[in-house]
């Protein structure tokens, strides 16, 4: 079509910033040794009859899956695409975000039902043991959390992981004197109420995760973008007397994307284009941009 069909101009850009989970040996190291822990503490926690130790395996093994699912979600979106698959496998981090969620939320279910009815009938456990491995998983996490305390101040991801391995730290120490508590005073009621803490814990965590990957999903526009202000610049550009059928999503979990038409009389020049997307990315961090420029407005364009 010509320019004066009103789709004769076309403008694409596309930055790639795509983050996937870093590839540094320090994040191999704290899944090895926080995955060993989940189920030397899992075992431990049937072993030894408590929930609380349970419960801490389960918030152990949110950051397990959280690293282990963005590393293989990663590398799928590196591969390339085909014939039917033009978008490649980037909406996988997006699934991998979704699916880590949905099995924290079924893990905190169980964990939530059975400290429950453990809560109005106390069942007995073995505090000496609670204790020794909820001390070794302060260690663990304490030692992981040192794997990124020197990049922490530079790299979001390395600052994540400390602060996450802190978090993790602090629930085990929490284990710890729920275990010497029930030692000293055989109540044993304080392990169910201890689950029920965690759990809210791994809750509070998730369902930020949860409601953004559901969204991301649901191809809503990512957090942080206002598409209303979106569309306000675009109106603003020059020439612009209208914008329509403005779309903004994630192609992954990390590389928003935005499609839209707008109406141009004076048609569109590599220079507009340019400068456009350009703007688009540096106040919006849209990397991947395509517009269409019409040189009428339609008739029956109820969104322009």
């Amino acid at each position: 079509m010509n320019a004066m069909d009103g789709h004769g101009h076309h403008g694409h850009a596309h930055h790639a910033h795509h983050h996937g989970a870093p590839s540094d040996r320090r994040y191999s190291i704290a899944i090895a040794l926080n995955l060993t822990f989940v189920v030397v503490e899992a075992s431990a926690g049937f072993w030894a009859n408590s929930t609380a130790l349970l419960s801490d395996a389960a918030h152990n093994l949110s950051d397990v899956l959280g690293l282990a699912l963005a590393g293989f979600a990663a590398w799928l979106a590196r591969q390339s695409s085909g014939d039917q698959r033009t978008y490649g496998f980037s909406k996988a981090t997006v699934l991998a975000a979704l699916a880590n969620a949905l099995v924290l939320v079924a893990a905190c279910g169980g964990l939530f039902w059975e400290a429950g009815k453990r809560l109005f009938a106390p069942e007995q456990t073995a505090p000496l043991i609670v204790m020794a491995v909820a001390g070794l998983g302060v260690l663990i996490n304490g030692a992981t959390a040192l794997l990124f305390l020197s990049g922490r101040k530079h790299d979001v991801n390395a600052r994540g992981a400390f602060l996450h391995m802190l978090a993790d730290a602090s629930v085990s120490a929490a284990v710890i004197v729920a275990g010497g508590l029930i030692w000293l005073t055989n109540a044993h009621w304080i392990d169910p109420v201890v689950t029920l803490g965690v759990v809210l814990v791994i809750l509070l965590g998730t369902w930020g995760l949860l409601r953004e990957s559901l969204d991301l999903a649901l191809d809503a526009a990512p957090r942080g973008i206002n598409v209303a202000e979106v569309r306000a610049f675009l109106a603003a550009q020059p020439g612009v007397t209208a914008v329509h059928d403005l779309h903004v999503w994630a192609m992954s979990a990390t590389a928003p994307a935005l499609t839209a038409h707008l109406v141009r009389p004076e048609g569109s020049d590599d220079g507009f284009i340019a400068a456009l997307t350009e703007g688009v990315r540096e106040r919006f961090a849209i990397g991947h941009v395509t517009v269409q420029i019409e040189s009428t407005r339609r008739d029956d364009c109820s969104d322009c």
